[in-house]
């Protein structure tokens, strides 16, 4: 086993990590980015390392500074968690040209499936039928209007790198294919760095399930079940479980041969996820992607497994094998996981960043919560808005949404929005206690006018120091320490200014700078930066009509024309940074 291994990730899964690592003996180093300062994940580890600024392009993705961070703190591996370099292939081949172990698949796989067009070839050599699509990437709107004539609408226009729901618009006719095209190919480039798009038959109603593998390096190649992720919006999961609703052993097994297959032809080590669309009469599988790594959902196959995935990819990428054969696989009851997004699904689902005011966890048999935040955590624009993951497991499916539905009772979290509002719904649904539910059902087939919007109250950011004094953190050649100051911070941060939290400066309204003072006002529903005005002081504009994106937590948002008439004022423009309920425009009557 490792001796100590550095974990390039942030945030909850960054802390799942550091935990089995601890379990096997393992020294965690982490890293973190200057807002990631006092941020719970820093303080799991045995040691961490300053990266960069908040940009993820300056901390987390920079791939020069992780590898020099590895290097100094003398790690053996390195695991990647989710998101971030974790599916990056160059970064993989850098870890092993540094002389160090990537606990993931080999540089060659994850280009495999990283880029999804060859994701599809691979998924034919292995004989695994794929959705209808086009086999090389486009950017012409007039190829990509062709695809939809012959092949009907809807079209997914889908990111080559993308992944989580990002880079993918759906388009319901030709006249909506080229602004889709266009956003699509900019919010994958805004999210991965790549803006390479292709297009693909979108299934109208599919279910979303997946099959987890595990291979070890010396060929063995197993699954572990399936998961059901079929509850989403925007593309992206909101609830998962296993095994999932109505699957028959049949088609079990069936999807799971398939992934074993599609793993031994690209050669696969270490933990992934084969990802298929089920059609509606419940046989029909379609190969979609893998995913190169854990899953954010990873802990329902966990509590219906008894396997502790994180750990089987430390002893896989140790050389330890897996320890276990595809005949030691036994499903056992049903888990669901619930992911808590800093979100308010009463606005369809908004961004919600701010500081966190009370936080209470739910306790009790079979109930678990990964997170990565705490009371007084504010959490950042900068990243995404998963904040926790509530996962139960119970003997049968019922029980687990009974036990789901008691722990989300149970579940505190003060003054930022959350989604938890829309899962204690989701648990008593009609159509999700049946398992009835599609990919398309949360935003085609249910009613959330239901769903109050939530309170909130404005955090204090300034900390007294108290008798106790304050801990402030400083950094010495990059390593990062504690330190406690007693008596108040020199005016300005002084001498030891950088030692403190770096602040949040607050950022005023664009353009006006206060809220809407008339009907005419089309106000910022979230904070965000303003990504693209797409409309013209003057120009005449119906109800629903785009004017502008704002990107708030990695998410591209249009915001529409809330009346129509004459925009006779336009006070923002692309680049800036907006605050939730600043002016963006006015619109009078023609």
């Amino acid at each position: 086993m490792f001796r100590a291994v550095l974990i390039a990730n942030r945030g909850e899964i960054a802390i799942r990590v550091a935990r089995a690592c601890r379990e096997l003996g393992v020294r965690t180093v982490g890293v973190y980015s200057e807002i990631d300062r006092d941020a719970p994940h820093v303080a799991a580890m045995d040691e961490a390392f300053l990266l960069g600024a908040a940009p993820a392009s300056e901390s987390y993705l920079a791939i020069d500074k992780v590898i020099d961070v590895a290097r100094r703190a003398g790690v053996d591996a390195i695991h990647p968690g989710y998101g971030f370099l974790s599916e990056n292939a160059d970064f993989a081949q850098a870890v092993a040209d540094a002389g160090l172990t990537f606990i993931g698949p080999p540089p060659e796989a994850i280009a495999a499936m990283g880029d999804k067009l060859s994701a599809r070839a691979v998924a034919d050599a292995a004989g695994v039928p794929v959705v209808p699509g086009t086999r090389e990437p486009t950017d012409d709107p007039e190829e990509a209007i062709r695809f939809g004539d012959e092949y009907g609408y809807p079209v997914a226009v889908k990111a080559m790198f993308g992944g989580g729901g990002r880079g993918m618009k759906v388009v319901g006719s030709r006249e909506e294919m080229r602004d889709a095209l266009i956003a699509a190919r900019r919010e994958s480039q805004a999210a991965f760095g790549r803006g390479e798009c292709y297009l693909e038959r979108y299934l109208e109603r599919p279910r979303h399930v997946e099959i987890q593998v595990l291979a070890d390096l010396d060929g063995h190649t197993i699954y572990l079940g399936e998961r059901d992720c079929s509850l989403q919006r925007r593309h992206q999961k909101l609830v998962e479980e296993a095994p999932a609703p109505g699957v028959t052993e049949a088609v079990r097994g069936a999807m799971g041969e398939a992934a074993v297959r599609v793993a031994k032809e690209m050669g696969y080590t270490n933990a992934g996820t084969c990802e298929f669309l089920l059609d509606e009469d419940g046989e029909t599988f379609y190969f979609l992607e893998m995913n190169t790594r854990l899953q954010v959902e990873h802990p329902v196959t966990e509590l219906v497994t008894g396997v502790d995935l994180a750990q089987a990819q430390l002893r896989i990428a140790s050389g330890d094998g897996m320890g276990l054969t595809q005949q030691d696989v036994e499903l056992r009851g049903h888990a669901i996981e619930a992911r808590i997004n800093a979100e308010e699904p009463a606005a369809n689902f908004v961004p919600t960043p701010g500081t966190i005011g009370d936080l209470q966890v739910p306790l009790g048999p079979w109930v678990r919560f990964d997170t990565g935040v705490r009371a007084g955590y504010t959490v950042p624009r900068d990243y995404d808005s998963m904040i926790g993951k509530l996962i139960v497991w119970a003997p049968d499916r019922d029980g687990a949404r009974a036990r789901m539905s008691r722990a989300l009772d149970e579940l505190v979290i003060e003054n930022v929005p959350t989604t938890v509002t829309f899962h204690r719904l989701a648990m008593t649904h009609p159509q999700f206690a049946a398992g009835e539910h599609a990919t398309s059902s949360v935003e085609r087939e249910w009613d959330l006018s239901s769903l109050e919007p939530q309170t909130t109250t404005p955090a204090d950011e300034d900390e007294g120091t108290g008798a106790a004094g304050r801990e402030l953190t400083v950094e010495v050649d990059g390593r990062r320490l504690k330190v406690r100051l007693f008596g108040d911070l020199p005016a300005g941060g002084g001498p030891v200014g950088a030692a403190g939290p770096t602040p949040r400066r607050r950022t005023g309204s664009s353009g006006s700078g206060g809220a809407a003072v008339s009907s005419e006002d089309l106000v910022a529903p979230m904070q965000g930066t303003v990504i693209e005005v797409s409309v013209e002081k003057g120009a005449t504009v119906a109800e629903g009509d785009t004017l502008l994106v704002l990107e708030a937590m990695k998410m591209e948002n249009a915001v529409k024309a809330h009346r129509g008439g004459v925009v006779t004022s336009l006070p923002v423009s692309a680049g800036e940074v907006v605050q939730p309920g600043a002016v963006l425009a006015r619109i009078e009557d023609a």
